[in-house]
């Protein structure tokens, strides 16, 4: 199956789930249906995001044991990465399967990998992690459950905590386009009406995928 066929059939499992009133739902179907076959998962890579890794490395990022949670896991590769820089990782994911998934790949991990919703995580998440790690996650969820995300993620954050958000691109008039949907400056700034203060924003062209892609890497911090 080629990248283009992956896209095709998540875009259309996606459209379905939206019609029925389940926007969420067609994740662990897309998840199912690969059967633990990663070819079909569109944004599989099988390893740390080059970006999320850029900038740990720019940073001299190190955890020294503190609680770091991972949004939308997929299947691991990011909370692996942040797990080697020191941090007590919690990496979640809405569908079942990708959590089972990443525990076949990584059995001996020391991530702690759980089933949740971003829409309604854990209570005793609340205020608990010095990073949190989001990427692509906003971007594959509809406007009124994007602003229930963002509300959630910016809830779980410590105080002195740090929110790395990479994201798709795009400029409020733009063509909003097909699933994934960038997301805006806009957008992004309902971190802000949440009191966390904007550190960095970086807007980009990623090169080396097959067609350049406009995008977004941001880190905030919640100030104590």
């Amino acid at each position: 199956m080629t990248y283009d066929e992956r896209r095709v059939e998540a875009r259309e499992l996606a459209r379905r789930a939206i019609e029925r009133g389940e926007p969420t739902a067609w994740f662990e179907e897309l998840y199912a249906a690969a059967d633990f076959d990663s070819e079909r998962i569109p944004w599989a890579d099988l390893e740390p995001n080059r970006h999320l890794v850029h900038w740990l490395d720019r940073n001299h990022v190190r955890g020294d044991g503190k609680p770091a949670l991972v949004v939308g896991c997929g299947l691991g590769d990011d909370a692996e990465e942040v797990a080697t820089r020191g941090f007590d990782v919690i990496a979640f994911d809405l569908s079942p399967t990708a959590i089972n998934w990443c525990r076949r790949r990584f059995p001996r991990t020391s991530v702690n990998f759980q089933t949740a919703s971003v829409l309604q995580p854990p209570d005793d998440w609340q205020a608990r992690f010095n990073l949190i790690v989001e990427i692509s996650t906003l971007q594959v969820l509809p406007p009124d459950l994007r602003a229930v995300a963002i509300d959630n993620i910016s809830k779980l954050l410590a105080p002195g905590g740090d929110l790395l958000v990479i994201c798709r691109g795009r400029e409020q008039d733009d063509d909003i386009g097909s699933i994934p949907w960038p997301l805006t400056k806009q957008d992004l700034a309902q971190f802000g009406e949440r009191g966390l203060k904007e550190l960095s924003f970086e807007d980009f062209m990623d090169v080396q995928d097959d067609l350049p892609t406009r995008r977004f890497r941001v880190h905030y911090q919640l100030h104590g």
